[in-house]
């Protein structure tokens, strides 16, 4: 960037400016509240552009009005910080209070350490900027600066991390006993030490070797251990203060991305690239570089990195993978309609990049000279080797340092990650002077030129003639028939001469596509990627067994994305995702829907390792903090789209697990109550931010509580494991705040009166609907006292009614509850006080005739087979109530002498339990537990075709007839 102070534009620019002098104005106040002098003429001259151009810059001097004297006194970069640096400070960044001994992390909370790595960071990059725009910082020098920023302040995020766990968790020791750091490895521009100015940080964490630590007052494994390193390192960079962020962090390139763990080992990470590592990722490890490790975690990274990325045989492969890659970008730039990106757009910083990692893959085996992560030391190698002529590399270096330039421009505006090119007048006068040109025309054709000698460059490189005619003739012919006007007949005879051999199946659906409003109104380009999607679709439906289903569930699919053919384009270039929704469609009415409702959920069929692979609790808790850590703490409504776009991917992932076979109806049950235990725990979280930050924290026993005591409790298929894709939830809120206690707030109230507003909070952030729709339906009638009963219990009020008001059938319920979130102490008492009651003494018969009553009740109001002449996997006569009353009958009856049925919440190991026992004869136990998940199984399919839970089926009969006999056998008779 280039300030000429001979620039007309730049003197344009600044009398256009309506607000320029209050700017000034604004910065002489903060100077003079702060105890500083104003600036003077000669000091208004030389520092006026600065905040003229860079909105950043002014927000920070006006925040920090003694940062102006530092950029005055810039005459040169000064060395690379070091983590002493950060603590010892300047007192011109640093507020004294902060540190009491120069370079001892452990003297800072963590709040305070926080505001330190915030101010550092800000304080550097208001130094960065300035030199930028000054021209007295070459772009080398500034991204390798900006990189160090970024390895300075993971480094002190760590030492911070671990001297706080020292004493609780100890150290993690190798083999040899030598202490072991996690391994921080920096990928893309950090990797290089080619860091922009506002850029995410990607990286991956590892660690040597697998153990336990040691010297603490507890013990973690190692995996557990380097886990909370990089959680909080996460927390300390990304996490969003009053003073700002210090990078957003990126953990998506590690193994298995969002799905995968967030920590591995040495080991783990080269089996994985060995076995399973796929070409992009070769292309991301060109740029890999330890930033945070020994220099033995150094050499045992680089041995397990080379011989993936670099083959010793010439890897033509590699233009293909090339060829792949820039295809899913491209998409994306299309789906999100950014294609003035000069980051990802055509002839971008990314074409460039992968012109010279092209060819360090391809030749990097036998030629190591290319094994540089920096592009702008390998672009003049692949001249001196010929790789690429002089020419070639001088353009690319050219376009490059434009390109660059230009995105440090965008950044430095607002400090916002940003490559797009503006579109309001001024903002692109602005740009155009940062970047030294005299007009906006002039800074564009500039960009034109250098982005069209990029992109033929890069076309010459993946150029693929591999296209065959037929496919080009079958998309014409149907672009054409697009075009046609609505005349049936017209419209059979162009799809019998594409040669489709089923032609009544699609002349309905193709008929009823040309009658729609937006297909009229579909501009050329859309109409392109229509005609090209169905080509693709026909050629696939004639490997169909059942078409006709097949297209009837995916037109909706179509028809919902008309508006946004971008997703048109991903089927088609995909050809992986087409097979994935032809299947799931022809499965699934289900799957039709959520797609239809929500196409944005097509990103979830790019990558069947996610989505054949749905992630544990572990991995779902990462994988929510993750999507939640960028966005503000204090907004939300963006938190809670999130959360509900999040459980729409999982449960999609889960159901194609489901659909082909691939986990068993148990499996699916847990991986749909994990999502809601890992969803419950973030709304408590969010529900308790908001009211602490109103009320203040609840006081109880003379102690502010920071953390909720509460436990939210849940009953039916939630407690017992068993949840569906539409279940919903049955909840009970319990507290153990003290009840004449208040918060310590300047808006104080009352415990009970929080809490009670903390439950409203609750279902309030899980029920509500956004634009991405609701989280789950809940359900409180289980509470004490029902709808009639206080939202939220104590704990001891809880007890007292389950012991003295409580009916049957909610000490029946109870079997089936268990703690989903919340505070750890509470959920065990709770446990304890539920095993109590469950373990009363009760008169047999009076629970048999209770539990008889409650199910004839049952079965008349719920039960729809009989109604629909057919059976209700549910409620019907041999269903899975008549199981779960059984079941619940016996633990209510045995549990006072045997208390190892309690142990549980869910049917099946309930009855395993009475199995063990020897209380229920084991071929008995074993039809029922057989029975129970056929018929759960049955329930999930007929919910994946949107179908009710009555079946027709004669296969069930046998099934049915064996819970009938052992309901007459062991309740009404009583044989047991």
């Amino acid at each position: 960037m280039f300030i000429p102070s001979d620039n007309p534009s730049y003197a344009f620019y600044c009398e256009s400016l309506e607000n320029r002098s209050l700017l000034l104005e604004q910065l002489q106040e903060a100077r003079s509240r702060s105890g500083l002098d104003g600036l003077d003429p000669a000091q208004i001259a030389k520092l006026e552009p600065l905040w003229l151009l860079s909105d950043f810059l002014h927000k920070m001097f006006m925040r920090y009005p003694a940062w102006l004297d530092d950029v005055l006194a810039l005459s040169s970069l000064p060395i690379a910080p070091t983590i002493d640096a950060l603590i010892a400070g300047e007192t011109s960044f640093l507020q004294k209070n902060l540190v009491e001994e120069t370079g001892k992390l452990s003297r800072l909370d963590e709040t305070q350490f926080l505001r330190a790595l915030r101010l550092y960071r800000q304080w550097w990059m208001v130094r960065l900027i300035a030199l930028d725009l000054q021209q007295k910082i070459a772009l080398p020098v500034l991204t390798a600066h900006l990189s160090k920023l970024a390895d300075v302040c993971v480094n002190a995020s760590l030492l911070w991390s671990q001297q706080k766990y020292a004493n609780l968790y100890g150290q993690a020791f190798d083999s040899t006993g030598k202490i072991q750091s996690m391994i921080v490895i920096g990928m893309g521009k950090l990797g290089g030490n080619e860091l922009n100015l506002s850029s995410d940080i990607d990286l991956i964490f590892a660690f040597r070797e697998h153990g336990d630590t040691q010297g603490g007052k507890k013990s973690l494994s190692h995996q557990e251990y380097f886990t909370k390193l990089g959680q909080k390192l996460i927390q300390h960079l990304d996490q969003v203060t009053s003073e700002g962020f210090v990078f957003r962090v990126d953990m998506r390139l590690r193994p298995f991305g969002q799905s995968g763990a967030l920590v591995l080992n040495l080991d783990s990470l080269e089996n994985y690239y060995q076995d399973q590592g796929r070409d992009w990722e070769r292309y991301a490890m060109i740029k890999a570089r330890v930033m945070a490790g020994s220099e033995q975690d150094v050499m045992a990274f680089e041995a397990l990195r080379k011989p993936f990325v670099y083959r010793k045989y010439l890897d033509f492969g590699a233009i293909g993978a090339l060829r792949d890659l820039k295809r899913m970008i491209a998409k994306e730039v299309r789906r999100k309609g950014i294609e003035h990106n000069i980051k990802l757009g055509q002839g971008g910083i990314r074409e460039v990049e992968f012109i010279a990692q092209a060819l360090q893959i391809l030749h990097g085996g036998r030629d190591q000279g290319l094994q540089t992560p920096a592009l702008l030391e390998v672009l003049p190698y692949l001249a001196q080797q010929e790789y690429l002529s002089q020419q070639e590399t001088t353009q690319l270096q050219q376009a490059y340092l434009l390109l660059r330039r230009t995105e440090h421009a965008l950044q430095a505006i607002k400090d916002e990650q940003t490559q797009l090119l503006p579109e309001d007048d001024s903002a692109r006068l602005r740009l155009a002077i940062m970047v030294g040109f005299q007009s906006w025309q002039a800074l564009t054709d500039a960009l034109w030129s250098a982005r069209h000698q990029v992109h033929d460059y890069f076309v010459d490189l993946i150029e693929d003639d591999e296209e065959t005619d037929q496919g080009k003739e079958q998309q014409e012919a149907w672009r054409i028939l697009l075009k046609m006007p609505e005349d049936g007949e017209a419209i059979r005879d162009a799809i019998a001469d594409i040669s489709w051999q089923q032609v009544d199946l699609v002349v309905p659906r193709i008929s009823q596509l040309l009658s729609s409003r937006t297909l009229v109104f579909m501009q050329p380009i859309g109409q392109e990627r229509l005609a090209l999607f169905l080509a693709a679709l026909m050629s696939r439906l004639e490997e169909e067994d059942n078409p006709d289903l097949v297209l009837e569930r995916v037109f909706p699919i179509l028809e919902a994305v008309l508006r946004r053919t971008a997703y048109l384009v991903l089927l088609c270039e995909n050809q992986t995702a087409l097979t994935h929704l032809i299947r799931l469609c022809r499965e699934s009415a289900w799957f039709t829907e959520a797609i239809s409702t929500t196409p944005a959920l097509l990103d979830e069929l790019l990558d069947a390792n996610t989505l054949f692979s749905p992630p544990d609790k572990g991995m779902l808790e990462d994988e929510l903090k993750q999507i939640l850590l960028r966005l503000p703490e204090d907004d939300e409504e963006a938190q809670m789209d999130a959360m509900r776009r999040f459980r729409r991917s999982i449960i999609l992932r889960v159901a194609a697990c489901d659909i082909t076979g691939i986990l068993p109806v148990m499996k699916v049950s847990d991986h749909l109550t994990w999502l809601a235990e890992v969803l419950l725990e973030q709304v408590l979280k969010q529900s308790w931010f908001y009211l602490t930050k109103k009320h203040g924290y609840p006081v109880s026993y003379g102690e502010a509580f920071h953390e909720p005591q509460l436990a939210i409790i849940g009953y039916g298929k939630s407690g017992g494991w068993e949840l569906g894709y539409d279940s919903d939830l049955d909840l009970v809120f319990i507290h153990d705040a003290q009840s004449n206690g208040s918060t310590d707030g300047t808006r104080s109230i009352d415990n009970l009166t929080f809490y009670t507003r903390l439950g409203q909070r609750l279902i309030h952030m899980i029920t509500s609907f956004t634009a991405a729709g609701r989280l789950y339906e809940v359900d409180m009638r289980l509470r004490p006292s029902g709808n009639s009963g206080l939202l939220v219990s104590s704990l001891e009020a809880f007890k007292d009614y389950q012991q003295k008001e409580a009916w049957v059938w909610e000490h029946q319920a109870l079997t089936r509850a268990r703690g989903l979130a919340g505070d750890p102490a509470l959920l065990n008492r709770f446990e304890e006080c539920r095993k109590g009651i469950i373990a009363t003494v009760r008169d047999r018969s009076v629970l048999r005739a209770e539990v008889i009553k409650m199910r004839e009740k049952m079965r008349s109001h719920l039960d729809t087979g009989s109604k629909e002449k057919g059976f209700d996997l549910k409620q019907g006569a041999g269903g899975i109530i008549d199981i779960e009353f059984m079941v619940q009958y016996f633990v209510l009856a045995w549990s006072c002498q045997h208390p190892e049925l309690m142990a549980y919440s869910d049917n099946v190991r309930q009855l395993e339990a009475l199995s063990e026992l020897g209380l229920l004869p084991a071929d008995k136990v074993a039809g029922m537990i057989e029975t129970y998940t056929l018929f759960r199984s049955r329930t999930h399919r007929q919910a994946l075709q949107k179908q009710g839970r009555v079946v027709q089926s004669e296969d069930l009969q046998a099934n049915q007839s064996l819970i009938n006999g052992l309901w007459e056998t062991f309740v009404d008779n009583e044989q047991i």
